[in-house]
């Protein structure tokens, strides 16, 4: 393996050697033990992708502490709401994000804050953040300066490290409060078999070359980008996706591996073809997307220009991945998420609580047998609520043929019944994202008289504006006709998060909100 002297990691104009990032977090660790952090502990981050993310992530994980990295887009009384659930002894953060956190929180509940500059790459991709005048150290009793608190302390003996939880990660929130994913530690088995899922499922292996485009916070990115620190020759964090810039990074790093999402690959196609053609990325091994579902037409378009190096998986912030579809399999079958990975069982329920025939769709249930178990932190009865037997739900509705591929139609709460037929807006949206002329779109059920529920497609729509009428007519020439909505509107842009998660209950809410 290539020495910690020898890997680097990268943000911007900045590059760490790993030797140096891990110093950082052996010191970091050793500050934290002596504020009170131990086993079990709660450690929160708001930061934005940078490397010091990394080094505070690693410091709370060698002292066998919950890392909690939480979602910097949230409102100040959603992060308030986080802080309290998860019993933070310590709050690290980036100085322009800190009025975000109600003082008055800090001091009743005794969280230690750490201030960590804002760097200047994450200065860059977000201007707003450059506006935002940092306060000293000590302005609220208790807060520490990052670099000098680090400093001040020798780093913590290996010999002293603990084995190292997984991030508690807060689910986004889009029914009800935030849920807290706290996972048991591995036992020495079930961790062996988890660093080989790491690397034949996720291809994170020694000497890759890692770009990690999306926010921390989120499951996946957390979990590649604190696995890259072991095994990446080259770990590379972008501050803020831009698709440009991605092809820019992918060229100058020789990039063999990245996580991604669909809407990512959505932005990488509209950028005009001669800037498409003027990168080389050609490096590319393994392209991994998840977290949405993908239009065919545009998984399609990325295979045609990067080659079949895209590999898919499907599972959840509390199953982790349970199934993974190669791009020779998903070119078999369109659409599809892939096959149970070794170890993982998947059961679909039909609506009366049987497990559904081959091909008919249903709630998936699922498991990856050496996970180890997680609870919702102060919230059994919601973890107890998405349980069957030992399965656990995210929500989604699916099937699987008769060659075990699944293939997911929507999300439960996303499925619109008009007239008592069950409609999946997944499939709707995938064929308006057909069109040039829509930039992005979603697809909502809204109140209807007669039918209880009617479909509504909001679209963005790009440089040549469609009318309703031509929309109609590109849908009803690929869709049965109760597909086709009813109603059409035109917005200049949608709410997504960070990683491209719609988040439908935005758009919903005017339309029920006399119902």
């Amino acid at each position: 393996m290539t020495p910690d002297s020898e890997r680097s990691i990268v943000s911007g104009s900045r590059r760490k050697p790993v030797g140096e990032v891990f110093d950082n977090a052996r010191r970091a660790a050793a500050g934290l033990s002596a504020l009170g952090v131990g086993p079990g502990a709660a450690v929160a981050i708001l930061m934005r992708n940078a490397i010091e993310f990394l080094e505070a992530s690693n410091a709370a994980g060698r002292l066998g502490a919950y890392a909690v990295p939480l979602n910097w887009h949230l409102a100040p009384d959603e992060i308030a709401y986080v802080l309290a659930d998860c019993d933070a002894k310590v709050l690290i953060v980036h100085g322009d994000l800190l009025h975000l956190i109600p003082r008055e929180l800090i001091v009743r509940q005794g969280i230690t804050t750490i201030l960590v500059e804002t760097p200047e790459e994450v200065r860059a991709a977000y201007p707003a953040a450059a506006t935002k005048v940092e306060p000293p150290a000590g302005e609220l009793a208790g807060t520490l300066e990052w670099k000098d608190w680090l400093a001040r302390h020798a780093p913590l003996p290996e010999g002293e490290r603990r084995p190292a939880p997984e991030s508690t990660i807060y689910t986004s929130g889009t029914t009800g409060k935030p849920k807290g994913v706290k996972r048991k530690l591995p036992t020495a088995a079930q961790k062996a078999q988890l660093d080989r899922l790491r690397e034949e499922v996720y291809f994170l292996k020694e000497g890759i070359r890692l770009l990690v485009p999306a926010p921390l916070y989120h499951a996946a990115p957390n979990v590649f980008s604190l696995r890259g620190m072991d095994v990446a020759d080259t770990l590379v964090l972008m501050p803020k996706f831009d698709p440009e810039e991605f092809l820019r990074l992918v060229q100058e790093h020789r990039i063999t591996s990245t996580v991604m999402v669909p809407t990512m690959f959505v932005r990488l196609l509209r950028l005009p073809e001669k800037v498409r053609r003027a990168y080389d990325v050609s490096s590319l091994k393994t392209v991994l997307h998840a977290a949405a579902p993908c239009p065919p037409e545009v998984k399609r378009q990325m295979i045609d220009w990067f080659g079949p190096v895209i590999y898919e998986w499907y599972g959840t912030t509390e199953t982790s991945v349970v199934t993974r579809c190669t791009t020779e399999e998903w070119l078999r079958f369109p659409g599809t998420v892939g096959r149970p990975i070794p170890g993982a069982r998947i059961e679909i329920i039909d609506a009366d609580g049987r497990p559904a025939p081959v091909g008919e769709e249903g709630e998936i249930f699922m498991k990856l047998e050496f996970m180890p178990d997680f609870t919702y932190h102060k919230r059994d009865d919601d973890r107890s609520g998405v349980g069957r037997g030992d399965l656990v739900t995210g929500g989604d509705i699916g099937y699987v043929n008769e060659e075990g591929f699944l293939f997911i139609c929507d999300r439960k709460k996303d499925m619109v019944i008009s007239g008592g037929v069950n409609i999946y807006p997944s499939e709707i949206e995938s064929v308006l994202l057909e069109l040039p002329q829509v930039s992005d779109c979603a697809v909502i059920g809204i109140p209807d008289a007669e039918f209880g529920e009617a479909l509504l497609a909001i679209v963005v729509p790009g440089e040549n504006r469609l009318s309703a009428e031509a929309i109609r007519a590109h849908l009803a020439g690929r869709l049965a006709g109760f597909k086709v909505p009813r109603h059409i509107e035109f917005h200049p842009t949608l709410p997504r998060d960070d990683v491209g998660k719609l988040l439908k209950r935005k758009l919903r809410e005017p339309y029920w909100k006399k119902a």
